[in-house]
């Protein structure tokens, strides 16, 4: 069996998933960037399938890029422009060829978090 990366977005403002929000996933290999996915949130949170399926996973670095501001907008929940928040990268390893990561994001105007889930 080989691994899989999954996300789910939560707003922790408003307290339910975050649909319809944008996401980019890059390889990374030192400063180049492979973008290798790009996806939406579901009316769950979640895409409707693994971001980088099992076919396609590999151990190395990457890079997802929520698309935040555009959420935001779409939410009324923007302020004045900049936004504090737009678009959020997150660079992560991955070491096991044979695991499930799960990469979630807690969100809000000004704020978010991240944890390897399960």
């Amino acid at each position: 069996m080989t691994g899989y990366l999954t996300t789910h977005v939560l707003d922790t403002a408003l307290g339910s998933p975050a649909a319809n929000l944008p996401i980019t996933l890059y390889r990374l290999e030192g400063e180049t960037r492979h973008k290798l996915a790009q996806m939406t949130t579901n009316a769950d949170g979640r895409t409707d399938s693994p971001i980088l399926p099992q076919a396609e996973f590999a151990t190395g670095s990457y890079e997802l890029v929520f698309e935040a501001g555009t959420y935001l907008r779409a939410t009324g929940q923007a302020a004045r422009e900049p936004l504090f928040l737009d678009q959020v990268p997150i660079r992560f390893g991955i070491n096991d060829a044979t695991a499930h990561y799960h990469v979630p994001l807690l969100l809000s105007p000004y704020g978010y978090s991240t944890y390897r889930g399960s």
